[in-house]
């Protein structure tokens, strides 16, 4: 009998060893196979990818529109310093008489047109500067 119990604690190592070896070499495998990417951590790393793309491209329409907006408010600006302009000499009773042009670019007042004398010019100027947000006036006005 003693032969039959060495032979099954020599049989019980021999099946102990190989599921142990087996268990080894199942980690080792499960291991390696965390190194490699799967569907899932590839579709996330696509996800990821395009939110920053999204991201950057959001920031980017961001800045557009907001110099969009500022070019639309120059506009605007521009376009009431001209109509300001325009309602100060006709307001006034010397230089309603005259053609007088006014433009207006980026605050900058052009005044062209024919005026009866020196004085009207520099009435003109005068309404012209005291409008608020003009930067600077310049004078295309001749005396006929």
């Amino acid at each position: 009998m003693k032969k039959d119990n060495d032979s099954q604690r020599i049989h019980f190592s021999k099946r102990a060893f190989s599921i142990a070896l087996l268990s080894v070499t199942l980690g080792l495998a499960g291991l390696a196979g965390c190194e490699q990417e799967g569907p899932g951590e590839a579709a996330g790393k696509k996800v990821d990818q395009a939110a920053e793309t999204a991201a950057v491209k959001y920031e980017d329409a961001k800045a557009s529109m907001g110099e969009k907006a500022a070019q639309a408010e120059e506009y605007v600006d521009d376009s009431a310093i001209t109509g300001k302009i325009k309602m100060g000499i006709l307001g006034d009773p010397m230089l309603k008489v005259f053609q007088i042009n006014v433009t207006t670019t980026n605050g900058v007042v052009m005044l062209s047109g024919v005026v009866d004398s020196q004085q009207s010019i520099g009435k003109a100027l005068e309404i012209a500067r005291n409008v608020p947000a003009v930067k600077s006036v310049e004078n295309g006005l001749v005396v006929k």
